[in-house]
């Protein structure tokens, strides 16, 4: 029997249900400032020439240059700048349509110095929250070559609008997204998901909540995998993932059934099976305390939702 490998990153990606909002290029020119707020999607950009400034929440200025691809998982607070001449404060720039899918900003008669392509994206997963909470809060890769041709294909794609776009725009951005996450595991700062993947022994363990949640792995179990004394396991997944492991299965659980539950093909008791509980009431239990709602009033919002 041939055992499927698991792929926590592409599952997460896929489960988080990454769909195109709009997309575009933005050329530059002179003293300008765009500030985005409270959009809460995620934002990713690739400078194709010249640079320019980027502010998120508050924080200090990051400068980018040609080459650099930015991705925030989450976007409510950032803005994009010029560096040459300084955009001030009271600089606030609206980006002006000179064709589809074109924009400028800035010195209208100065010719542009930078061009960025740029899009907004959205996660349809209702478990979106829990798991970018689990990514990185800002991605910046130098010299980004893959990325920016992915991101030129999404733009082209999503412009052009052809036959089976939508799928081809959904699976372009899981992509987009996997590449981004997977470049970044090299250098994770922060705990979450990749700094759990970039530790040899924690990424094990990971994949082993992945494998098979019908089988409840114990944190002594997990820390066999790892390699670890459990009291050095449990401290160093905390650590890296920024959760309890327990917490974490917990998670991945709960994401899975509440997609089991939307499709509506499965009962209580086979969903309670799938995802590693004994019986349908154990998981209605479990599924309530940590959704706050019960599974069947859960799918009656789904419905909602879809409708």
């Amino acid at each position: 029997m041939v055992q499927v490998v698991v792929d926590p990153l592409s599952e997460i990606v896929s489960h988080l249900k990454p769909q195109i909002a709009f997309s575009k290029m933005v050329q530059g020119a002179g003293a300008w400032r765009i500030t985005r707020e409270n959009t809460g999607e995620p934002f990713y950009c690739v400078v194709i020439s010249g640079e320019c400034g980027l502010t998120l929440d508050n924080d200090q200025q990051r400068h980018l240059t040609a080459g650099d691809f930015v991705l925030i998982p989450e976007a409510f607070d950032f803005t994009f700048s010029s560096t040459a001449p300084a955009a001030g404060d009271d600089v606030h720039s609206l980006p002006e349509a000179i064709s589809a899918g074109r924009f400028r900003v800035g010195d209208k008669g100065q010719a542009a110095n930078v061009q960025l392509l740029v899009g907004h994206c959205r996660f349809d997963s209702l478990d979106a929250k829990i798991l970018v909470a689990l990514l990185p809060k800002l991605v910046h890769i130098r010299n980004a070559t893959r990325l920016t041709r992915l991101v030129e294909m999404l733009i082209e794609e999503s412009l052009a609008r052809p036959p089976g776009y939508v799928q081809v725009v959904g699976h372009l951005l899981e992509v987009l997204l996997i590449e981004a996450f997977r470049t970044k595991i090299n250098t994770p700062a922060l705990p979450g998901l990749l700094l759990g993947l970039a530790d040899e022994r924690i990424s094990e363990a990971i994949r082993a909540i992945h494998q098979d949640i019908s089988q409840t792995k114990t944190v002594a179990q997990l820390a066999k995998v790892a390699a670890l004394s459990r009291s050095a396991f449990f401290c160093r997944f905390k650590q890296a993932v920024g959760i309890p492991p327990m917490e974490y299965q917990v998670a991945w659980r709960m994401t899975i059934a509440k997609d089991l539950l939307k499709t509506r093909l499965y009962s209580m008791a086979q969903i309670a099976e799938r995802v590693g509980y004994r019986s349908a009431s154990a998981f209605s239990l479990a599924f309530t305390n940590y959704t706050g709602t019960s599974p069947s009033k859960f799918q009656h919002m789904a419905e909602l939702t879809a409708s």
